[in-house]
Order: structure tokens, then sequence, then C-alpha cells
């Protein structure tokens, strides 16, 4: 019974921050962004002092479930980057500063299957065609949204061909979508509402990644930037 009381424990402290759909986010007009984006953005919805904060507590609770394990982080690119290089420089920080250590490798592959606001079943995963030195090894996936988590299975049953030790996934957003498979992050940033966010990485077509803040794209952004 402790056992299991500790596991639920476990799930409700990874399971993130939750922000409703009635949230109508943070006026732009609070926060420095770039001028090139005015009139492209509704709202903020996670400014980066949070994305910061709560970087650092999963980095805490990433170390309190894999301390003391060697692991490969893979990054998913190019959504994921700023994310893990923020997460990976909290735990390095945690690691010098505690009796816990985590060695790291880090690699790099990239997911694209998004053509303007749509996901299509077409999925790119370029830098995985051989992940052999997997073998054996604890494996942290780290990707910066996970929307109906039909991506992150298909790249699931791609890493795990490879056979790996362990693989825990670390996801800084998780959209509330119908229809979400049952592969859902062990780590979670923040639950948001199914609504297309850009920022801290993410992209519209490329354009955003430049943008501190998790913000809304708004529909005329939307058109100003379609391919």
């Amino acid at each position: 019974m402790a056992e299991f009381g500790v596991q639920a424990e476990k799930r409700r402290r990874n399971e993130g921050i939750v922000i409703n759909d009635e949230w109508p986010g943070y006026s732009l007009d609070l926060f420095s962004y770039p001028a090139h984006y005015s009139g492209d953005l509704d709202c903020v919805i996670v400014p980066h002092g949070v994305i910061m904060d709560r970087t650092e507590r999963l980095a805490r609770n990433i170390m309190d479930d894999l301390g003391d394990h060697d692991i490969v982080v893979l990054c998913v690119l190019k959504g994921g980057y700023q994310f893990c290089a923020d997460l990976v420089d909290r735990i390095k920080v945690l690691s010098c500063n505690s009796n816990q250590t985590i060695p790291m490798r880090v690699h790099f592959i990239r997911l694209k299957s998004y053509l303007n606001d749509q996901s299509t079943e077409d999925l790119h995963i370029v830098g995985a065609d051989d992940l052999s030195f997997l073998a054996g090894k604890n494996v942290l996936i780290v990707e910066g949204i996970v929307g109906t988590g039909k991506t992150m299975e298909t790249l699931l049953k791609h890493v795990e061909a490879f056979r790996p030790k362990m693989i825990k996934v670390a996801g800084l957003l998780v959209k509330r979508v119908q229809n979400r498979s049952t592969c859902v992050p062990d780590f979670v940033g923040f639950e948001i509402p199914n609504r297309f966010v850009v920022g801290y990485a993410l992209d519209y077509n490329e354009y955003f990644r430049d943008l501190n803040h998790i913000c809304v794209i708004s529909e005329s952004g939307k058109k100003k930037y379609k391919i």
C-alpha cells in the first residue's frame, strides 16, 4: 500500500500545471516581446519566468526519479531545443550541488509533421536512423509540446526498437485534445487548452522561435506566415 501511495504521489507531481480552457491569458501589454510580432499574437499563455521556474522543478523531479543513473537525453528538434537546453542546465546545477548526480549525453533528432497549424500523417524522423548506441541505456526524451500523442507513440516505438534499458519522456506542454492517446509524458510542465501556441522555440512555419514567452498566435498571424 505504501508503494502504491508513493507511485500515486509521483504521478500527481509529474502531471503538470493545468491551465484551464477558460483562461484568457495575459495581456501582451504586460510583457516585452519582439516588435516585429505586433498584431501576430493574441495573448501570453505562459510567461518566460514561469517556464523557467517550472523547468527547475521538473529538473528536481527528474533527479529524484533518475538520480545516479547514466542517461542519454534525446532532444526533439526543433521545438524542444530551448526546453531541453534549460532543463539540462538545471539538472547539471543540481548534480553539482547534491550527493545525487546524473551523467548525461545529449543526442538530437528532428520530428516534422506540421503544415501551417495542422498536424499531418506524414511524419519525418531525422537523425534517428541508427540509434544503436541507446542499447541498454536509460533514455530521457525531451519534447517541447505533445498534442494527440500519436507522434510521440511513433517515436517511442522507433526508440524501443534499439532496446534501451528504460525510456522516460519530459514534455514542456501537453495539449488537451480529443482522441488523445494514452501516451503522456512522465514529466509534464503544463497542460494547456487546445490552442496553437508559439514561442520558446515553438514555431509556426519557422517563425516565433525567437519569442521568449509561450503565446497564442492570432488569426492574422496565421494568415501572415501561412505557406
